[in-house]
């Protein structure tokens, strides 16, 4: 593995496995949307919501020039993206 992104925000704090050939890692945390309690049409609009920061964090990070970045600059990078407020990810693409 390359890369590890964690994305449960309850998943933060704790402590990651060791991963083999020492990956870069990131957190970018979401909301659960399993977690919400609603009509099935509220639920959907969570689902949604979450579906379309996830596809704009993940937008965000392979249109990185990883070609030209080192490693230290892509690892700033991929923390950089999950540390911009999930709102904003969303409202950008």
């Amino acid at each position: 593995m390359d890369f590890v992104i964690t994305v449960c925000d309850r998943a933060a704090g704790e402590v990651c496995p060791i991963w083999p050939g020492k990956p870069m890692t990131a957190h970018w945390g979401f909301e659960d949307p399993a977690a919400f309690e609603g009509s099935d049409e509220d639920k959907r609009r969570v689902f949604t919501k979450v579906y379309r920061q996830i596809m704009s964090r993940v937008s965000q990070f392979v249109n990185l020039p990883l070609h030209v970045l080192d490693s230290n600059a892509i690892q700033h990078e991929m923390r950089a993206i999950g540390e911009r407020p999930a709102e904003e990810s969303d409202e950008q693409h």
